[in-house]
Parts: structure tokens; sequence; C-alpha cells
């Protein structure tokens, strides 16, 4: 049975190990984030800075320079996102060193799939203390929860991926999102599958969401889709 949960996070995975890094985004994208990665600390600066993640996963032994160099910069820079370290090395100096340049806590090699999310959902809950359940675009709401969609006064019956689809549009309202964007997002990331099931969930979705005037699910010629009011 395919994960009902959506979009609760934006994470940047950090790891030079590209199988380890793969086994990461998938899971962490099938739990219901949105996953980015990196393979260096360069990149993951670069990414850190650019894509504003909500926590960065981060791999202390990496290619070109250590996890806790790549926090440091990161925090001289003013960037204070959550950081998690995975490392293999948990000795007590290790740690503090980790803790005292800018980190939020420690998973340790080997890790259960399950650890890495729970830690990942009370650091979130911890540091983004004023993130709504509930979405507004118009008069369409959404609760996170409830898995309750409103238009106005009327219950709209999704499906979990029509749900998940209407989240990412409503998390990124007033933004333009191409096919493979969606499909990257709102679906695992393995998903064998092409853009044209882009088209159809949005056919779907406009159906039951926008039955009535104003639409909110527009088309942007060229480029993708955007929700609005």
């Amino acid at each position: 049975m395919q994960d009902q949960r959506v979009e609760r996070g934006r994470l940047l995975v950090v790891e030079d190990e590209p199988s380890i890094r793969e086994l990461l985004c998938a899971s962490l994208r099938f739990a219901g984030f949105a996953v980015t990665s990196a393979g260096t600390g360069a990149e993951a600066l670069a990414a850190a800075r650019s894509d504003t993640p909500d926590l960065v996963l981060l791999d202390v032994m990496l290619p070109d320079r250590d996890g806790f160099e790549v926090v440091r910069r990161l925090r001289s820079g003013g960037v204070q996102v959550p950081v998690l370290y995975l490392t293999a090395r948990d000795g007590a100096d290790d740690r503090i060193t980790g803790l005292t340049v800018g980190g939020d806590g420690y998973i340790t090699k080997p890790f259960s799939l399950e650890e890495v999310i729970a830690r990942v959902t009370a650091v979130l809950r911890r540091t983004r203390p004023g993130a709504s359940d509930s979405l507004t675009c118009g008069d369409l709401s959404l609760d996170v929860e409830s898995h309750i969609v409103r238009r106005g006064s009327r219950i709209v019956e999704l499906s979990p991926t029509e749900f998940r689809l209407l989240h990412y549009l409503m998390r990124n309202s007033g933004r333009v999102l191409s096919k493979a964007q969606i499909l990257d997002q709102v679906w695992s990331h393995d998903f064998d599958g092409d853009v044209g099931v882009v088209e159809s969930y949005i056919s779907y979705l406009r159906r039951k969401v926008d039955s009535v005037e104003p639409r909110l699910i527009h088309t942007v010629r060229g480029l993708g889709y955007m929700i609005r009011p």
C-alpha cells in the first residue's frame, strides 16, 4: 500500500556514498519529505544556500571537507538551518565538536531508516514551531493531519495521490512547478513512469477542486502548473 503522508519539510541529504544517498533520498521522499541531495561539502554549501532546506542530513566524512567545516561555513554565512550529522564516529570529542560548531544531533551508522525519519521529524517539530497543519488558497483549504480538503463549505474527496499533488501545489502557491518537479516530489523517487501521469492527475484534481469558479489550478504553457487564487 502506498504511503499516504505528504510533504512535511524540505531536506538536504549530504552523503558521498551513492548507494546510501539514494536509499536515504528514496525512503525520505516516500515518508513525505521533499528531498534534494549532494555528494561533497562544496555541493552541500551551495545547495543549503540556494534551496533553503528545513533540515540538512550531513555525513561527517566527506571527500573534500568534513561535515564540521561545512556547518562552520554555513553558520558564519548566516545560514541557521538545523543539521543532523550522519557518522560512524561516535566518540565524545567528535560529538562535542559537532554540537559546538552548530549541529543539532547525531545519527550513528549503521542506522535504521525508521530512526532517521523519527529523528528528522522530531527536529522539525522543534525547529518549525510556526509550521501550520493547514493550507489555504482562496476558498480552498487543506488540513494535513485530518486529510480533509474543503472548497468553500464543501468537502472534496481525494485519493491519496491527488491529496499529495494538491498539497505540493498549495505548499508552493503562486509558483510555477514543472511536470518533472511534480513527478519527482509527488510520486516516489523510483517511480517507473513519465510526466504524462502528471497531466492525468492534474485533470483529475481539476474535476474535483475546480468544478466551481474561480479556477485555482492554472497551466503555464511550456512551463508547468501553478495554484493561485
